[in-house]
Order: structure tokens, then C-alpha cells, then sequence
């Protein structure tokens, strides 16, 4: 190798390195924001060095991720590359370090994991061990360590198909039963030693909350939706003593839930009434033509809560100067054009969009400054 490959090596090595770094420092930076904590599994999944989908697999106790450690995705020395910025970036943030314990949810108990194929003390401690804010208070930090031991729940699913059948005893599965899936594999929930739970549906959070503490055993009952292409809750499996019990407490003390809920609800109005301020003040900042009434309407139809609008985003409630733009757009779209129509008409919302486009445009045109 002459001098000039070797310098072009040297620098291509040191601007890798300098990538690696950064990515760890995101990636770390990142999860320690969202959660709270983090650890080397958490941030190896950030940067996806370790899919999400086979940590998942692992913590429900799919023998096909049985040795973690075999599906990270990085070779030796990128991996002793990326621990060693990531040790160096929790020494120079001065974050605390916390032991956590992976564990995973079965009818049988609480069953404790290893990373590693021969559960070497040495590097389990490694991988369990999870880093947060120096100057979070005792409780804080006691809390987020219980938060970090606790086992994932068990969860059951009600089927929304009719084909299926249990993998153990051959029962078959119709739609709307409940089962759950143990190794890949459909029980239902007599072979998954659950079929003496009750179900408890979702609606009062007290009392779900207190029935869940009272069951020893218990479970969150899931459904699949076509339209939202997600699970979404529907209750919970619980013992009929854990039931009984969370009703006479929550019969005891309804009056007192009851103030407490009326409080709730005139704070949330309050700062409902002041977000939409803050929100109809951004429009008019970035479109000062846009009347006053519509500024509001605009901001009350994007910003109300539980919507799922863009004024109830993240972005939407930092007042991002995008997602006000976004609202407008839409409000414009729907009152200002014939958008409505012609998709009552027939037409795709794509060939809609593009025919009323200079219509949205000459609005905005008008309104911004």
C-alpha cells in the first residue's frame, strides 16, 4: 500500500468511526428521551442492529429467539465498536445505572430469560443493565426499576376469522373466540389453563384497574383491526373473586371518584379553551388574511381532543409551524372546494386531490401574508 491509499484508508476508517459514534449517540439520545432509561438491547434496537420483531419474539418465549444474542446484527468489532461509544456517552452524561430483569408472562408463572446461550453472569449483568437521569429522585427511580422487572402481560386474541383450530387439542377456533398464542402456536384457552378467567370489558378504567391488581392470574384481550391495522384493546381476563372484590371497592368509593372525575373534566376544558387560543393565534400568524371565525373553526376541528387530528400530534401541540399548515390545508379542501363532492361522486381521493389543487392554492395564496 502506497501513502496515499494508506491516508485514504486511514481517513475513510476515522470517518466511519465518526458515523458509528453519532449514531450511537442518537440512537442513545433517542430512547433515553422516550422512556426514561435505556439499555444496550433498547439502543441496539433503536439503531436496528436488533430487529424489534425478534426481541418481541424472545419475551413471549418463541423458541426461534431463544438465544438473543444470536439475532443481533452486527459483527464483533462493530459491536465492541458501538458498546464502547455507548459506554463513553453514559459516562459523560452521568447517568445512573439500574438493574433490570427480563422476564416473560405464562399460565405456569413468571419465567426469568437469558440473552446469552450459556447465561454467562458477566454479560447477562451487561445486557440487564439499564441507565437513567442522575438527579431523579428515590422514589422515581425505584419506581422505573419495578417498571423495568415487570414481565410483559399475557395477552389473548379474539379471533375475527372463522378458519383456525388449537394446536394442542384440535378445538376449533370460530370467529369471535379467544385464544392464545404460546410459541407461534393458537391454544385456546382451556389448553392455555385459562378458560376458568371471566371477561371484564374495557370502559371503567377503576374498575379494571382494581380487578386486575385483585387477579393473580389475568390477561389483556386484544382484537385485530382491518381498518386501523392494529390490535386494539377490548378488556381483560380476570378471576371472579378479583371482580367481586374491585366492585365493592369501587361501589365504596364512587362519590369520592365521582368529584374527582368532575375536577378532571373542567381542567381538561380549561386547557382545551387555551390550547385552541394558542392554536388559532399560529394561524393567523401564518395566514393573517384567513378570517378570524374560520382561524377558530379551524382550530377547534383540528384540535379536538381525542380526535386523532393533526392538532392533537405531537407536532400539532408544539404549534409546528407544518402541522398548523396541514390543518388549514384540510379545512380549506373540505369548505373551500369541491373536494366533497366529487368524492361523494366516485372519484379516488388521489384524482380529487390533484383536480381541486389550484383551488387550495388560490386560498392559501389570498390568506398568507
Amino acid at each position: 500500500m502506497n501513502e496515499v491509499d494508506y491516508r485514504f484508508s486511514k481517513n475513510s476508517y476515522s470517518t466511519a468511526s465518526s458515523n458509528l459514534q453519532q449514531r450511537v449517540i442518537q440512537a442513545a439520545e433517542a430512547v433515553l428521551a422516550r422512556s426514561g432509561s435505556i439499555g444496550p438491547l433498547e439502543l441496539l434496537q433503536e439503531m436496528r442492529l436488533l430487529q424489534p420483531v425478534h426481541f418481541d419474539g424472545w419475551r413471549k418465549g418463541n423458541e426461534l429467539y431463544q438465544v438473543l444474542q444470536d439475532w443481533i446484527q452486527v459483527g464483533p468489532e462493530k459491536f465492541q465498536k458501538t458498546i464502547q461509544y455507548f459506554r463513553e456517552w453514559v459516562q459523560q452524561r452521568g447517568l445512573c445505572a439500574i438493574s433490570a430483569t427480563y422476564t416473560r408472562r405464562s399460565p405456569a408463572g413468571v419465567e426469568e430469560l437469558r440473552v446469552t446461550k450459556e447465561g454467562d453472569s458477566e454479560r447477562e449483568t451487561f445486557y440487564r443493565t439499564h441507565y437513567t437521569f442522575p438527579d431523579l429522585s428515590a422514589k422515581k427511580t425505584a419506581r422505573l426499576s419495578s417498571k423495568l422487572k415487570k414481565p410483559p402481560d399475557l395477552v389473548v386474541v379474539e379471533k375475527i376469522s372463522n378458519d383456525g383450530n388449537c394446536s394442542e387439542c384440535g378445538a376449533e377456533l370460530f370467529k369471535g373466540s379467544l385464544l392464545m398464542m404460546e410459541k407461534e402456536q393458537p391454544l385456546c384457552l382451556a389448553c392455555s389453563d385459562m378458560d376458568h378467567l371471566i371477561f371484564l370489558p374495557a370502559g371503567d378504567a377503576a374498575l379494571s384497574r382494581r380487578a386486575r391488581k385483585h387477579s393473580l392470574l389475568s390477561a389483556v384481550v386484544v382484537r385485530f383491526s382491518r381498518a386501523r391495522k392494529r390490535y386494539e384493546r377490548q378488556g381483560l381476563l380476570i378471576t371472579d373473586e378479583a371482580l367481586a372484590k374491585a366492585e365493592e371497592e369501587c361501589a365504596a368509593d364512587a362519590p369520592e371518584r365521582a368529584v374527582v372525575r368532575a375536577r378532571a373534566a373542567v381542567e381538561r376544558s380549561k386547557e382545551d379553551r387555551e390550547f385552541l387560543d394558542l392554536f388559532t393565534h399560529a394561524i393567523q400568524e401564518l395566514y393573517p388574511g384567513c378570517p378570524a371565525e374560520e382561524a377558530r373553526r379551524i382550530a377547534e376541528h383540528a384540535g379536538r381532543r381525542s380526535s386523532g387530528r393533526i392538532g392533537r400530534s405531537a407536532s400539532g401541540r408544539a404549534l409546528d409551524p407544518r402541522a398548523v399548515s396541514l390543518a388549514v390545508i384540510a379545512h380549506v379542501r373540505h369548505v373551500h372546494t369541491k373536494y366533497d363532492e366529487l368524492l361523494m361522486g366516485g372519484a379516488e381521493r388521489s384524482s380529487a386531490r390533484a383536480l381541486i389543487q389550484s383551488e387550495i392554492d388560490q386560498v392559501v395564496a389570498k390568506w398568507r401574508p
